[in-house]
């Protein structure tokens, strides 16, 4: 894909360029990707553009921090709550 022509779910190709960062690790790709979803159309289902750059993309690198994240987007996984937000939903 050319950086003219940008994917309707990527439209500010952000992801794409995630992918052809040589040695790009988990946080940098976790920095990439919220940036890609605060950016996106709110009319835009994030889940769905997820699944669609996911279907496209992680194939050709399935061991690549944004197929994984991708993964867990488009499967509606979300990361665990930390200590505090247990403590905060309990009841004394």
């Amino acid at each position: 894909m050319s950086r003219r022509q940008r994917h309707p779910c990527d439209p500010r190709g952000l992801i794409h360029e995630a992918y052809a960062i040589d040695g790009i690790g988990t946080e940098e790709c976790r920095s990439i990707f919220f940036d890609w979803a605060i950016g996106l159309d709110p009319a835009l289902d994030s889940v769905a553009a997820a699944r669609t750059l996911h279907a496209e993309l992680a194939g050709k690198q399935p061991d690549h921090p944004m197929s994984i994240l991708l993964k867990e987007a488009a499967t509606g996984i979300s990361p665990g709550r930390g200590r505090a937000g247990r403590r905060r939903g309990r009841q004394s």
